[in-house]
This record gives structure tokens, sequence and C-alpha cells, in this order.
């Protein structure tokens, strides 16, 4: 967060309504130039296509490795530029927004009519916000009891350090993506996206038999489009998993009752902003971890977030929960954020269920 904040005043009070916060925002920062999206999602194909390419001619048991994290590092820089084309906020264009995040959302098998209800307007219209928000939504003591237990048994996994892939893979990515129905007339867009995305994949994984069995025969038929689909994919559930998980859960991040919960306390207190090393967040992940202004306000293309997060903070200090991305950090969260109390506002752990 290079740029300068501009000289704001401090409001008076603090206000439970998003668009007083927005205000505090540059003009600016809502200027979405062609060129520059242009680049990031040249980058974002290249870095996917590079090492999805060195997969298909080696076998080399030291490279495999290597190449599937790229791989799935590149889907996840390719998602995160279709998650800000989804909401309109990569290009001014809104045809080209939905062709846009379309294209990118495919190589990770995302419907994108379907994450756009689930994560643009119940997500982003519901933000920690008790029987609403259902991305890391935590149980109640009773409601971890009343789980038989295989329910128990999955729920510690997912909630766990190396869980968090699972999570997203069950909850998210398939029961929202790909088995939820919400009938009505959003249900048509969403059957026509996963038509479209499935007849996609279908090609793609032809494809890749026909080659590996003309390489290779039936084995190499198998065994090419798990090499170059299915386990880049399985990185980037686990990549994405982590990322949704950080954003909302941690010690010091508040779920609201129904009663409680506000637009500001949601989207701006319960939500985070991560610093992630500067190689990483430049090639793969787009200032997704700057997570406050994009709460605050999804139009926000992703190369204005650091500089909406300085006026945002100057406006109102002490709000904006600002830390750096760490093993250890997630590491404490998972220890401590097993199941939560509505009432007293705070994570506790699984003793709590057996008291």
């Amino acid at each position: 967060m290079s740029l300068d904040a501009p000289t704001l005043s401090r409001p008076e009070t603090t206000t439970t309504s998003l668009n007083e916060v927005r205000r505090v925002i540059p003009e600016e920062c809502y200027r979405r130039p062609r060129g520059r999206a242009a680049v990031a999602l040249t980058q974002a194909v290249v870095l996917y296509l590079v090492p999805v390419a060195a997969l298909a001619v080696t076998d080399a048991w030291w490279a495999l490795p290597i190449l599937w994290a790229l791989a799935g590092l590149g889907i996840a820089g390719l998602f995160v530029l279709g998650h800000d084309a989804s909401h309109g906020a990569l290009v001014e264009s809104r045809r080209a927004n939905r062709l846009i995040a379309r294209m990118c959302m495919a190589p990770s098998a995302h419907v994108e009519a379907a994450w756009d209800l689930g994560h643009n307007r119940i997500h982003h219209g519901y933000t920690t916000r008790q029987g609403f928000d259902f991305v890391w939504h935590p149980l109640t003591v009773d409601e971890y009891r009343s789980l038989g237990r295989f329910g128990r048994l999955r729920h510690r996994f997912e909630w766990s350090f190396l869980g968090s892939g699972a999570y997203y893979a069950h909850s998210v990515w398939l029961g929202k993506m790909w088995v939820f129905r919400g009938g009505g007339k959003r249900q048509g867009t969403i059957d026509r996206d996963k038509a479209v995305l499935t007849t996609v994949m279908a090609v793609a994984v032809a494809v890749a038999v026909v080659a590996g069995a003309l390489t290779g025969g039936w084995l190499a038929a198998i065994w090419l489009p798990i090499k170059l689909f299915v386990i880049p994919l399985a990185v980037f559930l686990q990549i994405i998993g982590w990322t949704v998980y950080v954003h909302h859960v941690d010690p010091d991040i508040r779920w609201w009752p129904r009663r409680e919960w506000t637009q500001f306390k949601g989207q701006m207190e319960s939500t985070t902003v991560l610093r992630l090393p500067r190689l990483v967040n430049r090639l793969w992940m787009h200032n997704i971890m700057v997570h406050v202004p994009h709460h605050v306000d999804t139009r926000l293309p992703f190369h204005q977030l650091p500089r909406a997060t300085e006026a945002i903070a100057a406006a109102y200090p002490g709000t904006v929960r600002e830390s750096r991305a760490s093993i250890r950090r997630f590491w404490r969260s998972t220890r401590a954020c097993k199941l939560y109390d509505f009432d007293a506002g705070r994570w506790l752990p699984y003793s709590a269920a057996r008291a």
C-alpha cells in the first residue's frame, strides 16, 4: 500500500451505513482501465497454460508436484480475476465482465451464474450473519451435538488445519455450485451456464483421453486428464478453501446474531486485510486478501483495493483489521475456532460441547 491516503476528516460517530463509508473512497478508485485488465488477464492465462503444457509432456516424479502447485495457483489467478469480473468490477462493460467471468472460472469448474447467486448476493449481502451467510458458517454447541458420528467427524476434519479444501469442495463448490437448485428465473440461467461449462469440460477431457491413448495406451488415456485437470483442481480447491476461511474466521472475528447484525458490522468489522508476500500477490492473488474495501463496495477493481483501504482506515481508525497472513496464524485459528456462541460473540473449542 504505497500510495498516500487522501486527507480525510474522521467521522464523529461510528455509522451503521456503508454508504457513508463508501463516500470516503476516492473517485479514482472506481476507474477500470481496459489496458490494466488486459495485462492482468494475459498474465493469468500464461501462468496457467505454461504449467499445464509442461504437465502434458512430462511425468518426472520431481517435476509433477511443482507443476501441480503452479497449475493450481494458475487456476487461482484466473479465478480471482473472474471473481472481480463477476462483480462487474474488472472492466466497464457489463457484458464483457460476464463473459470474462465465465471464461476465467472454467478451469476451476465454477458455474458463474451459481457463484453470482451464492457469493455475490448471499455471502456479500449477509456477511457473517447467523443463518444467512453459508460460507464457513459456524455451528453452535447444540447444532454440533445434534450431528451424528459421521457429521461430527467430517466437521472436525473440515475445520482442521488440513480440511479447508475439503470443506470448500463439499459445502460450496459441490453443494452450492452443482447440486443446489434455487428455482425461479435465476435457475434457468444457472442451468444454461452448467450446460455450457459441462460441455467445455467434457471436450477438454475427451481431447486429453484421445491424446493419452494415442501416445501411451489406455493407462495414459486415464492418467493424462487426471494429471492435467483433476489434480490441479484439487490444489486450487485447497487454496480457495484457505483463502475464504481466513477472510472471515479468526479468534478476533465476530459472527453476529440476526438481531444484532448490520451491514457495517458484517462488511467492516468481520472482514480482514491480510498481507501476502509481494510476488505471490502480484502474480496470482491480485489483492484478494485486501478484503475489507471489497466488502464495502464490490465495484472496486482489484488494483484499487489497497488505495481504498488506506482511505477507509484513515476515516475509521481501529476498525479495519490488518495483519500478515501466515501459517502460524492459520494454525491458531483452526485450533481455536471450532464452534460459536452467538449470544456471547465468541469462538469455542469442541470441549464446550462436552460440558
